[in-house]
């Protein structure tokens, strides 16, 4: 590997681990602060994965090529949801790491409850989109 690229793969190794800096929280608790009404749960994954695999249940389906993007979705849902925590996962947790730390930076209050396989896993309820 020269050294340019080693370079750049250790810079993007960096950033991403300083996006990924977002509180965690486990499933369960997530939906019971969804429950409470407290927070929103946001699916940042890409619509084809919706559609291969599902999604929980509460979920808010906004895909992050959406939010790197116009933010035609996210925009309304921002506002629509300004007061309470934004909970967010996607296929391994990176995509929500990211999306939440630039919420975070906007003043958002942001959890990152990982993969929705996670999600699956602890019994939680979830549908086809």
């Amino acid at each position: 590997m020269k050294l340019p690229r080693l370079l750049a793969t250790l810079l993007a190794t960096v950033s991403f681990a300083w996006a990924a800096d977002v509180a965690k929280i486990e499933p369960a608790a997530a939906a019971k602060l969804i429950a409470e009404g407290k927070a929103v749960l946001v699916d940042c994954r890409e619509p084809s994965e919706w559609a291969e695999t599902g999604v929980a249940a509460p979920a808010v389906l906004l895909a992050k090529s959406d939010f790197d993007g116009a933010q035609k979705d996210w925009k309304p849902f921002l506002e629509k949801n300004a007061g309470k925590e934004i909970i967010l996962y996607c296929r391994s947790g990176n995509r929500a790491g990211i999306v939440g730390s630039a919420l975070a930076e906007k003043g958002f209050k942001v959890a990152n409850a990982g993969a929705f396989k996670t999600w699956a896993d602890a019994g939680l309820p979830v549908r086809k989109p």
